[in-house]
């Protein structure tokens, strides 16, 4: 009998079927992607509103004078000023802008009925603006307001941008598939029976010795691969308990979700303005939710949109954490005031320090100048909070040994450092020269 290869082995018959499927996948790609570029519309530019007054220039002027109090659509400490211009007459909006107070005094009718629909707040006046100024911030309040489009869900069988169901396309290469597999199968059958009809019989792998067994076999490697893995096991396990109580890395999820990237990075927030206690404390402290309220009383939704930096998660998704701090304070967005059914917001601790050391936030960052990055990492880049530092003795230490005192403007430190720095010979002293590494200086 002659014998042949067999050249129809399955992985190849699967090979073949992914390499099309692979091929027309990548073809209905781009005809859908050169579709959906050639169909994309080109972002309008908003002309100036046409009338008494600029909203380009109103914009900048609600944004920098009237934002603190008033929203376009919402109550805020001030009433929504969308549509403000149809309310009133041109002449008394002057008057109110410039002087809220003179226009309550005086006993005018509306302006006394809207000083008490808002709380009696009373309204800053902005004597210096004219009038030019005003009928620009009311032509941007005059505006319409924008529609959202809220993207509707995708429904079984929705149409691509090339007409064709996108099911139907995922159908016909689900068959496509089926078939060759089928085709190709019955071929296999046909040349086995065909060969063996013709006295041709199809070669078979030469059976060897398996690699496992020449393997075991080996006794010296067999040794050698003992002995590496018990030296690696030692070295990891050695690793691995050195690492108990270190929790660099850490994450937690926290009950409102608190961005550092948008607070101290994007906008720009002293850290300390948060946490005040770490200049003057042993701790930094968790900052009082009425901290939070110092802004969030009128920043009740998220302001970022689809062009801004905020990509982590959705602006649906950061307003809804605002309304769970409206919820934690008891306050009520639509009448501006506190109803005093408060909930306690309970925090998930990042930085533990063991019982037994002693650390002074206001020794290192007033005292010592430390930047709250040198021991927390880039905190402004950080959408959720994780412990950057080891926060181990040995990090300490080097820290210590490392670091050189800043003496400029501290005469009691300078003193201590000419007379230091004369005893160990040296021109700039380090924390550790000053006693930074004593076991007492932690330990007590």
């Amino acid at each position: 009998m002659k014998k042949v290869g067999n050249h129809t082995s399955f992985s190849r018959i699967l090979l073949f079927c992914l390499a099309f499927s692979l091929s027309f996948s990548i073809t209905s790609y781009a005809q859908d992607t050169a579709a959906s570029v050639a169909a994309a519309p080109a972002d309008a530019t908003a002309a100036p509103a046409e009338g008494a007054g600029d909203a380009v220039k109103g914009k900048e002027l609600f944004n920098t004078l009237c934002a603190a109090c008033h929203k376009l659509d919402a109550k805020s400490t001030g009433p929504a000023l969308r549509g403000v211009a149809d309310k009133h007459s041109r002449e008394w909006l002057y008057s109110w802008v410039k002087n809220s107070s003179d226009m309550i005094k005086s006993g005018d009718a509306a302006a006394v009925k809207l000083f008490a629909e808002n709380n009696k707040s009373v309204m800053t006046s902005f004597p210096q603006l004219s009038h030019g100024d005003i009928d620009n911030i009311l032509a941007y309040t005059s505006a319409p307001a924008p529609v959202v489009e809220k993207p509707a869900a995708a429904a079984a069988g929705e149409t691509s941008k090339t007409g064709v169901s996108n099911d139907l396309v995922l159908f016909a290469l689900m068959l496509v598939l089926v078939v060759l597999i089928v085709m190709l199968v019955l071929v296999n059958r046909t040349l086995r029976r065909v060969s063996a009809a013709n006295g041709v019989e199809v070669a078979k792998k030469d059976s060897s010795v398996s690699l496992w067994r020449a393997y075991a076999k080996n006794q010296f490697l067999v040794f050698v691969t003992v002995v590496l893995l018990l030296l690696s096991s030692s070295y990891f396990l050695y690793g691995y308990l050195m690492q108990i109580g270190v929790d660099q890395g850490y994450e937690p999820i926290q009950p409102i979700h608190f961005s550092h990237k948008i607070h101290a990075g994007d906008n720009g927030i002293d850290c300390k303005y948060c946490h005040s206690s770490a200049r003057v404390s042993k701790t930094s402290g968790i900052p009082s939710l009425n901290v939070c309220m110092n802004c969030h009383k009128n920043v009740s939704e998220f302001q970022g949109d689809k062009d801004s930096t905020y990509v982590d998660h959705s602006k649906e998704f950061y307003s809804g954490e605002i309304k769970k701090l409206y919820d934690a304070v008891g306050w009520d967005a639509a009448a501006q005031k506190y109803t005093g059914k408060q909930k306690p917001v309970k925090w998930v601790r990042v930085h533990n320090l063991p019982d037994f050391v002693y650390f002074n936030h206001s020794q290192h960052v007033s005292v010592a100048g430390v930047e709250c990055q040198t021991c927390h990492g880039p905190v402004e880049t950080m959408e959720v909070m994780r412990q950057h530092s080891p926060l181990t003795m040995g990090w300490c230490i080097n820290c210590h040994r490392e670091t050189d005192v800043k003496v400029e403007g501290n005469d009691y430190y300078k003193k201590i450092h000419d007379e230091l720095a004369k005893k160990y010979g040296v021109q700039k002293l380090t924390a550790a020269n000053m006693g930074g590494t004593e076991c007492g200086k932690c330990h007590y």
